[in-house]
């Protein structure tokens, strides 16, 4: 029965999307006293997105903890995302300080796994409503903002009233469409294709990421066994792996320092992938509208980011807009709450996605960005630096701050006073 507070309302939030964000929000909402519609448009309750690193990073790990999912990730067998990365400079290879605390990690995990999961998670959570089927094709409007979504469904067409919507519906947001919400895209100079292999041996067991400067690739291992591999080369490679995609990938992967011995391996899934892939902002919230995870924010594959900043945004919606949501505020509590969360969502995640678009540029490394990976290829305190980057632990301005910068300075300072020759080199050959 509709509470009082909701009258005229049939829900306190209508969720679009039933993936990581969606079903993270609405977990996040309902322990919160929110009353959630989550609607997906499939009907498959195991359906999983497909075009993914998956590989969640360490600063979403307090959300997986906040959502009870760490035991039954691992219970999956997923992999802590411990890496190493190539540079023309060697391999950066973070490990965690003598006698301090081990490094932060999430985990590799398929989505064809933790879809599942985390969707069954949010069905089951009291004050959600998980709505298969259930496909936006409008919304509501009211004195000029969002209050409902209309909605095709098994049954048919139908609308459902609400104080917010969330579009939790991916890059192509039918939600931020509807809503006019403004955005911008940013050309990808980089196609990306990926397969799975079971049973393929990497150094360390660890994930392997490659700086080919400006191409990419990476090795992921995940449950069961797999490992996801993918390759980003710049667009100037596009003709060649358009007329044979097969040979193109496998000489792609070959030809990679330390290359991960795909002939030995099994390969279980067939080569796909995107020769566009642009990144895409957008602003965060409209009158009566929230958006989330890809949906406000896509990134470059190639850094994996997407899992993580798709929880993450969740969590700063569910805590800015919870109360606000069910009514019980003041009027204009939720735009308030929405403001918040926008500036949140900007100040944790522009100052990345900016990095992120001019890197996709598929240009060389900058003098900055060869001054911090060379230095983090020769110095374990940088490379533990990168990795809280790399994690998405901290800020563009943190990595790159005076201090980091003077350290990587020195750095390679000392390494190239050790390389050069001994002004004393030749006298020493000569004496007996």
């Amino acid at each position: 029965m509709t509470r009082p507070e909701s009258t005229g309302y049939d829900y306190d939030v209508v969720i679009s999307g039933a993936s990581l964000a969606g079903s993270a929000a609405a977990i996040l909402l309902a322990r919160r006293g929110v009353r959630v519609a989550l609607l997906e448009r499939r009907s498959d309750p195991d359906a999983y997105k497909v075009l993914c690193t998956h590989s969640i990073t360490a600063n979403a790990y307090p959300v997986l903890d906040e959502l009870g999912l760490v035991p039954a990730i691992e219970k999956a067998g997923a992999v802590r995302n411990e890496a190493r990365w190539y540079t023309r400079w060697g391999w950066i290879e973070p490990k965690a300080a003598p006698g301090g605390p081990e490094l932060p990690y999430a985990y590799n995990i398929r989505r064809s796994t933790l879809d599942p999961m985390i969707r069954s998670r949010a069905g089951g959570t009291p004050g959600v409503d998980l709505l298969l089927g259930h496909q936006v094709t409008g919304l509501v409007r009211e004195a000029g903002r969002t209050a409902g979504v209309r909605a095709s469904t098994p049954q048919g067409e139908r609308e459902i009233r609400a104080r917010l919507v969330v579009g939790a519906d991916g890059k192509d947001s039918a939600v931020a469409k509807y809503a006019g919400v403004p955005g911008r895209e940013y050309e990808n100079g980089r196609f990306g294709y990926f397969a799975h292999f079971r049973d393929l041996p990497l150094h360390g067991g660890l994930g392997h990421t490659w700086f080919l400067d400006p191409d990419m690739a990476y090795a992921f291992p995940n449950e069961d066994g797999v490992t996801v591999i993918a390759v980003l080369p710049g667009k100037k490679w596009l003709q060649a792996f358009r007329e044979d995609l097969e040979g193109s990938f496998l000489a792609f992967v070959r030809a990679l320092p330390e290359a991960p011995p795909i002939d030995s391996a099994e390969r279980i899934t067939k080569i796909t992938g995107t020769v566009n892939y642009p990144l895409h902002s957008r602003r965060p919230t409209a009158p009566g509208v929230a958006l989330i995870g890809d949906a406000t924010l896509t990134g470059d594959p190639l850094w994996g980011v997407g899992c993580g900043w798709a929880l993450e945004s969740a969590q700063w919606l569910a805590e800015a807009v919870a109360q606000a949501a069910t009514g019980r505020g003041a009027p204009g509590d939720l735009d308030a709450s929405l403001v918040a969360y926008a500036r949140q969502h900007r100040r944790r995640l522009r100052g990345h996605q900016y990095l992120a678009a001019d890197f996709a540029k598929a240009r060389p490394f900058n003098p900055l960005e060869r001054l911090m990976f060379s230095a983090a290829a020769r110095d374990e305190a940088v490379a533990r630096h990168m990795h809280l980057f790399g994690s998405r632990l901290i800020s563009p301005l943190r990595f790159l701050n005076p201090v980091a910068v003077a350290k990587a300075s020195a750095v390679n300072l000392r390494h190239r006073r050790a390389a050069a020759p001994s002004p004393h080199a030749h006298l020493s050959r000569t004496e007996p």
